[in-house]
C-alpha cells in the first residue's frame, strides 16, 4: 500500500486512533495475521466463529505495525464502527491518490465463467508493458476487491479487478468505490443461478459493470453472447467486442488444438492478423485470450505485443486447467477450483481432445457437485453426465451424494463413490499409464486435493 500515517488512515475512514497516530503503514494490508509483513496494516474482523482482534499478536510478530478494527488492541489501532466499510473507503482513497499522481488505469471484469483465467491473462499481458496489480485467485468479493486495490503503489499503471456477484447491486457497490476505465463482460451463464433466480437477473447484475463506466471509458463485450451484447445500450462508454463471430472487433480465427488441447489461433482485428499459440489447455481459453486482447488493445497495446504476451503465459491461478504429465504416464487435468455447467462442458471438451491422441489409453472424468444451481441442480448434473457420455469419456467417477445425478446422465460408464477419500482410493486402484484424468467440481467440494492420489 502507499505510505499513510495512522492519522491519515483514520481521517479517510472516519475512525479514531488509539496509540501513536504517527505510525506509518506502507506494507501489505491483510486479513490473516500469518500473511502480514513489515509495515502491514492488519484488518481485524469479528466473525461468527473467530475474532481477528485475538490474532493481533500473530500479525505483529510478522511485522504488522497497526490495526484497523472495531476496538483498541496492543498495536496502534484505527477504531471504526464498520470495519468492512472502512476497508472499502481506504481502498477507494488509495486508488484515487495513485490515479491523481501517476495515471493509474483501472480495468474491471466479470462474467459467469472464465473470470479468473481472463484476469490472469490480462494481468500478464499488461504486466509486460507496465507495473500491474491484478486480483489474486478469485479474491473478487466485497473484501477481496478492496484488498487487491490496496496493493497498488505509486508506480502502478494498471489495476485489474475481477468482480464477482451473488446478487443485484453487488457489482455496483464495488465499482462505486473504484470506477473502472475499462469494463469487460465475458458471458451470462448459469453460475449462481440458485441465488439469482434467472439468467435475465444474472445479466442485470453483470451489466452493472458497464453502467458505471465514464463516457471516456471502454466497454468490452462478448459478441457471441446475446445477453452481453445487449449491454451496449446500458453504457455511455465506447463499445468494442470480442468473439468468434465475424462481426466482433477482436476475433478468434483458424482455431486448432494440439494433442494436449492447447489452442493456437489467429487474433484478428480490422487492421491486423497475429498468430497466437497458447500454452493453456482448452478451446475455451482462446475466447478468454481474445477478451483479454480486446481490453489490452483498448488500453493502447499493439496486437503484436498482445499476441506475444498471451503466448508466454504458462500458468493460471491454482487448480484452473492445470495440466500435469506424471512420471507414471498418467495425464492429470486439474480444473477443480470451481464448476458450473458451462465450465464443466469446456473441461470435458478439453479431456475429449486429449483423449483423441493415440497415446491416451482411456479418459476418466472425476466429477463432483456443482453448487448454487438452485432447483435446476439435479437436471444440470444429469445433463453434464450425459455430455460426458456424448464426448465418449470412458469412465465418469461421480463423487458425493450431492452429485449423484451425474450418474443418471452418464449411464453405465459411471462409477459412484461417496467422498474424496473413496475417490482417491478408486483412482489408486484403477488408473495407470496412458490414462488422462480430469478433476472438476465446485470449490467447496475440495476435489482439487484428490489428484495427489495419483502422484
Amino acid at each position: 500500500m502507499i505510505a499513510l500515517t495512522l492519522a491519515e488512515v483514520a481521517s479517510v475512514v472516519g475512525g479514531e486512533v488509539t496509540g501513536e497516530p504517527g505510525v506509518v503503514v506502507d506494507g501489505p494490508v491483510v486479513l490473516d495475521g500469518r500473511e502480514a509483513g513489515p509495515g502491514s496494516l492488519f484488518v481485524a474482523f469479528v466473525g461468527e466463529h473467530s475474532d481477528g482482534h485475538d490474532h493481533v499478536g500473530q500479525a505483529a510478530a510478522q511485522g504488522a505495525v497497526a490495526v484497523l478494527g472495531s476496538r483498541p488492541t496492543e498495536l496502534p489501532t484505527v477504531v471504526v464502527a464498520d470495519t468492512r466499510r472502512a476497508l472499502q473507503l481506504l481502498a477507494a482513497h488509495v486508488v484515487r491518490e495513485v490515479r491523481r499522481a501517476g495515471g493509474l488505469t483501472v480495468v474491471g471484469l466479470t462474467g459467469s465463467q472464465g473470470k479468473t483465467s481472463t484476469k490472469d491473462l490480462l494481468g500478464a499481458v499488461l504486466g509486460q508493458v507496465a507495473p500491474t496489480v491484478a486480483t489474486r485467485g478469485s479474491f473478487n468479493n466485497e473484501l477481496g476487491m478492496p484488498l487487491t486495490a490496496l496493493r497498488v503503489q505509486p508506480e502502478t499503471r494498471f489495476l485489474v479487478l475481477e468482480l464477482g456477484a451473488r446478487g443485484r447491486g453487488h457489482i455496483a457497490e464495488l465499482t462505486a468505490l473504484v470506477t473502472p476505465d475499462v469494463g469487460l463482460v465475458l458471458n451470462v451463464g448459469t453460475a449462481h443461478l440458485g441465488e439469482f433466480g434467472s439468467r435475465e437477473a444474472i445479466a442485470e447484475a453483470k451489466g452493472e459493470l458497464v453502467e458505471c463506466l465514464p463516457a471516456s471509458g471502454t466497454a468490452v463485450l462478448n459478441a457471441d453472447d446475446d445477453r452481453v451484447v445487449a449491454m451496449a445500450t446500458r453504457t455511455p462508454a465506447r463499445v468494442t467486442t470480442f468473439g468468434r463471430e465475424r462481426a466482433a472487433d477482436v476475433r478468434v480465427e483458424e482455431l486448432v488444438l494440439d494433442r494436449l488441447g492447447r489452442a493456437s489461433f489467429v487474433l484478428a482485428t480490422a487492421q491486423e492478423r497475429v498468430p497466437v499459440a497458447l500454452r493453456l489447455v482448452g478451446a475455451h481459453q482462446a475466447l478468454n485470450a481474445a477478451a483479454a486482447a480486446a481490453a489490452a488493445l483498448a488500453l493502447g497495446l499493439t496486437a503484436t505485443q498482445v499476441g506475444e504476451a498471451l503466448g508466454a503465459v504458462a500458468t493460471l491461478s491454482r487448480w484452473r486447467m492445470e495440466l500435469h504429465e506424471l512420471p507414471s504416464g498418467v495425464i492429470v487435468l486439474n480444473d477443480a477450483y470451481n464448476a458450473n455447467p458451462e465450465s464443466a462442458r469446456a473441461a470435458l471438451d478439453a479431456l475429449a481432445t486429449i483423449g483423441a491422441d493415440a497415446s491416451v489409453r482411456r479418459t476418466v472424468a472425476v466429477l463432483g457437485e456443482m453448487r448454487e444451481l438452485g432447483g435446476t441442480s439435479d437436471a444440470a448434473h444429469a445433463a453434464i453426465g450425459a455430455y460426458a457420455a456424448e464426448r465418449d469419456v470412458d469412465v465418469v467417477l461421480v463423487v458425493g451424494e450431492a452429485a449423484r445425478a451425474l450418474s443418471d446422465g452418464a449411464g453405465d460408464r459411471s462409477v459412484f463413490v461417496p467422498d474424496n477419500e473413496a475417490a482417491a482410493a478408486w483412482l489408486r486402484a484403477h488408473v495407470g499409464a496412458g490414462d488422462a484424468v480430469l478433476f472438476k467440481a465446485s470449490n467447496g467440494v475440495r476435489l482439487y486435493e484428490v489428484p495427489a492420489a495419483l502422484q
